[in-house]
């Protein structure tokens, strides 16, 4: 079992484009960073849709799929603004039948009851990233605890000396603002071991383990 980051960036090193905001989650121009996965048959399986092509990058959303066993997400990547929750509290950008199909651990400083979905259960954390992390792999069993996101939690998951293992998707487009992966960390934080390099025509995918820095 290990906890792992996973996600997409610009090759301009941005993880969502200007502007985020209800009317565009990812930013202007931001879900163009996902269009490598969202085209392969496991990523459409997933999210109960038929078709898809099938190939390396198919692979690898495949095999982050069946090595997760929960997810920690910030309170942006599920959604809802900040401050209080209100009476009637956002249910997420996820919809009814979230893709997840195991546990997600929500970052928030308000305090909120379970949010049951089919198939996935969001609970929020209000006791900072390293209990979320803990509380996820408890629910996790032997496979990975994965912190999906956003740019926010992942800097405070690496600071925090939680992450063994980086997975970073580059896509060949420059985003050219919005926020970035890596802005609040420094280079004495994380030393990285390069273990394999897998590209195609619409993205590299680059795996690091965590060697230093963090441990």
């Amino acid at each position: 079992m290990a906890t792992r980051v996973d996600i997409s960036t610009s090759l301009d090193g941005y993880v969502a484009g200007p502007n985020v905001g209800p009317d565009h989650p990812l930013g202007e121009g931001g879900e163009r960073l996902h269009d490598w996965a969202v085209g392969s048959a496991s990523w459409r399986e997933s999210h109960g849709l038929e078709g898809g092509e099938t190939g390396p990058d198919g692979d690898v959303v495949e095999e982050g799929i069946a090595r997760t066993g929960a997810t920690v997400m910030g309170r942006g990547m599920f959604g809802g603004g900040p401050g209080p929750w209100g009476d009637q509290p956002w249910e997420g950008w996820w919809g009814d039948e979230p893709p997840f199909h195991h546990p997600v651990f929500v970052l928030t400083h308000h305090a909120r009851e379970p949010l049951e979905k089919e198939g996935t259960t969001f609970t929020f954390v209000t006791d900072g990233i390293a209990a979320a992390v803990e509380q996820a792999a408890a629910a996790a069993g032997d496979k990975d605890v994965l912190v999906a996101g956003g740019a926010d939690a992942i800097q405070q998951a690496l600071a925090a000396r939680l992450v063994d293992e980086i997975q970073l998707h580059v896509a060949p487009l420059l985003l050219g603002g919005g926020i970035r992966l890596f802005d609040q960390l420094g280079p004495e934080l994380v030393e990285l071991e390069p273990t394999r390099v897998i590209g195609s025509d619409a993205v590299t995918h680059l795996k690091y383990t965590i060697t230093g820095g963090t441990r």
